[in-house]
């Protein structure tokens, strides 16, 4: 079920959050059993089958939790350790086994080139996440973190839905405490009104802006997977196009799930942060995903040694975890490519500030931050490019493509509507006349382009816009928006809420899956 589908938004939302809060009149147990039930309801509507494999997940979990949990409170050493390896590794073979088996069988047959062949197996929906977020549980409860072990509690915080399928990753010291609290479960209009306003920004990025934009992109990367000889703006076009779907579409998926979550009375972690107005790959990543960054720095990369074993092996560790994080995003060596990219820009950020500090340097100014914008935003196209590709070939001509290899051609309409001279200009740099892939060769594709790239670095965002109700858990400080871009509760919001809704429900295409939804 998708939270952009009529049945969710008429159907089963409504019914949840009515049938929440007037279970919660008689008890706050059963109101929260409900809304277990209801998560369960909306993640089997996808496959019912697989509600054995989450529901055996969560009793497993909670089960070593509580076993690890009681023997951090009597002893030291082995066994317990013992104990964290086996739930982790059952854990991490679970998802290998659905996730990687295929591509690691694929990868062997064509290395020791055999002729097996194997059924692919179904991926069930939000695999990755529901792990992750029991494998910190588990770590956390062998550290003695963990706190509470209720049951109904520790299912919902699992099988949550806004959360369930795409994210973000939860962390149990976040979500259980307010599971328990009295207030979340007694109706508040304030919460239904921001929840529902946070609801139609989402859902407006997603259907109008996101999928919008998103047929550019897809004639033109499926032109690539086809053979088709791209030219220079074919592939910058293709590849901005990509660049601003994913962004929308993610962006999107995050303030819905935030605003669902904020009408039943409980906050979500902010996971997503403007990540396109970074000014290095690591501001990037402190504002993309910021829920899996946490998970991967928090239980990978310092787990690893984080940077307490000198400058090298800091860089090994960055290295890895980029590339582990490349491969949770998808079975595939695109994604590799595309975590070890991004451990490589790492890198050089890192080694960079060291040398500035070194020299005792201050690197500041408008000029200064222009250029790093540049840099960080172009690093971050280019690496998109493998994360859509569906091969290492396919994006490697892509990249061929966009760094004029194949030349460049200008659609005749356009050179015909420029100053001679700027055609002249042109015809010597080896420009021809010629049609480009997909819809690209008309003006407005490119005009939406370039208003999607000015919303996403001038507009405030979501969470800038209704910082007055504090709408994430971590609430991100700094820039607030405009007195006359902030959210209050009244008509004129109302207003601006409903036609945001109007716009995104009444658009004829057909129904599109977030993109997150394949991880």
């Amino acid at each position: 079920m998708l939270f952009n589908s009529p049945e969710f938004i008429y159907l089963y939302l409504p019914v949840v959050l009515v049938g929440f809060f007037l279970l919660a009149r008689t008890s706050n147990r059963i109101a929260a059993v409900w809304l277990t039930a209801a998560s369960c309801f909306f993640y089997g509507w996808w496959n019912p089958a697989y509600l054995a494999l989450l529901g055996a997940s969560i009793v497993f979990n909670y089960c070593m939790g509580l076993v690890l949990a009681r023997e951090s409170a009597r002893t030291e050493g082995r066994r317990r350790r013992m104990l964290l390896v086996a739930g982790v590794a059952i854990n991490l073979v679970l998802l290998g086994y659905f996730k990687y088996f295929n591509f690691f069988m694929e990868s062997a047959r064509v290395v020791l080139d055999g002729q097996w062949h194997l059924e692919a197996i179904v991926l069930p929906l939000g695999i990755s996440f529901f792990t992750f977020t029991q494998i910190a549980f588990l770590v956390d409860a062998w550290r003695g973190e963990a706190r509470e072990f209720n049951f109904v509690h520790y299912a919902l915080f699992v099988t949550y839905f806004p959360h369930l399928i795409a994210g973000p990753v939860l962390h149990h010291r976040e979500m259980m405490p307010q599971f328990g609290r009295a207030e979340t479960y007694r109706l508040d209009w304030q919460n239904i009104g921001v929840g529902l306003a946070i609801f139609a920004f989402g859902i407006f990025k997603k259907v109008v802006m996101a999928d919008g934009i998103a047929p550019h992109a897809n004639a033109v990367f499926h032109a690539a997977e086809a053979g088709q000889r791209l030219t220079l703006l074919d592939a910058w076009g293709g590849a901005l196009a990509y660049t601003f779907q994913l962004y929308f579409d993610f962006s999107g998926y995050s303030d819905m799930a935030i605003g669902l979550s904020r009408m039943f009375g409980v906050s979500l972690p902010l996971n997503f942060n403007s990540p396109y107005k970074a000014l290095s790959i690591s501001d990037f990543w402190r504002r993309w995903h910021m829920t899996l960054s946490r998970f991967l720095r928090d239980y990978l990369y310092i787990t690893l040694g984080g940077n307490r074993h000198g400058p090298v092996r800091r860089y090994v560790n960055l290295l890895l975890t980029m590339v582990l994080g490349g491969l949770w995003h998808g079975a595939g060596w695109t994604f590799v490519v595309w975590g070890a990219l991004h451990g490589a820009y790492l890198i050089v950020n890192h080694a960079w500030r060291k040398l500035i500090e070194t020299a005792g340097l201050r690197l500041e100014g408008r000029l200064v931050h222009a250029v790093s914008w540049l840099i960080t935003f172009l690093a971050v196209v280019i690496a998109w490019v493998f994360f859509r590709a569906n091969s290492i070939d396919t994006a490697v001509n892509f990249l061929g493509a966009m760094s004029g290899a194949n030349g460049l051609v200008v659609p005749p309409d356009w050179l015909n509507a420029l100053h001679w001279r700027a055609a002249a200009v042109l015809a010597n740099i080896g420009a021809r006349s010629g049609h480009l892939a997909g819809q690209l060769a008309d003006s407005a594709a490119w005009a939406s382009m370039a208003i999607l790239l000015l919303v996403a670095l001038a507009a405030p965002n979501t969470q800038q816009i209704m910082g007055k109700f504090r709408p994430a858990l971590d609430h991100a400080r700094g820039a607030v928006a405009p007195v006359c871009l902030t959210f209050r509760l009244n008509a004129s919001w109302l207003v601006v809420t409903v036609f945001l809704l109007s716009a995104a429900l009444t658009r004829g295409e057909a129904i599109s899956e977030f993109l997150y939804f394949q991880f």
